[in-house]
């Protein structure tokens, strides 16, 4: 497979490089991250509507707070950004973006 160049299509080809199985749906961690913390019940209550998979994550030592949404989908470049996108489109009124993901592999 071909991805473009740029962060997403580099994890995706670590992947392939690793033997990773593009053929089986797989569960997929996206981050949602917020300019302050805690987000908004608004914000939150927004992603429920969308996504089933939701867990929150304080902030704890070192490391910002986040909202983890998890969805069991074929890995493809495609689902990714426009994954996304989707998800920001919905926290940036929140102050919130989605610009990483990843696999348990």
């Amino acid at each position: 497979m071909d991805f473009p160049n740029d962060a997403d299509g580099d994890v995706l080809r670590r992947l392939q490089e690793t033997g990773f199985d593009f053929a089986v749906a797989t569960d997929i961690d996206f981050n949602v991250d917020f300019e302050t913390w805690p987000p908004s019940g608004d914000a939150i209550e927004s992603l429920y509507l969308s996504y089933n998979s939701i867990e929150i994550y304080k902030p704890e030592d070192e490391y910002e707070g986040y909202i983890l949404i998890t969805i069991n989908e074929f890995l493809t470049y495609n689902f990714v950004v426009e994954t996304q996108q989707k998800i920001t489109k919905i926290v940036s009124r929140f102050g919130g973006v989605c610009e990483s993901w990843g696999v348990l592999h």
